[in-house]
């Protein structure tokens, strides 16, 4: 993480062992997160795995397409 923490990356999200893990940059440095404050709206940490879970059957660019029409959907549900 040493290299986004000098890029200047303002949040990071890991997932591993089925867990989603959010950080974000303070004073330079990382600290763990409850909420994504680039998303804080939405149900992150529960959705996360769900897609990433479904990206092993179904494959990763259905997923991310299903992804971004997740997104678009949550963010501006008026479109």
């Amino acid at each position: 993480m040493n290299a986004y923490e000098a890029l200047g990356v303002p949040e990071l999200w890991r997932y591993e062992d089925g867990k989603l893990q959010i950080n974000i940059l303070r004073d330079g440095k990382y600290v763990e997160s409850k909420i994504s404050p680039i998303f804080p709206n939405l149900p992150i940490f529960e959705v996360i795995p769900q897609f990433v879970e479904e990206s092993k059957i179904i494959g990763r660019s259905l997923t991310l397409r299903k992804f971004r029409e997740w997104i678009g959907k949550e963010t501006n549900p008026n479109a």
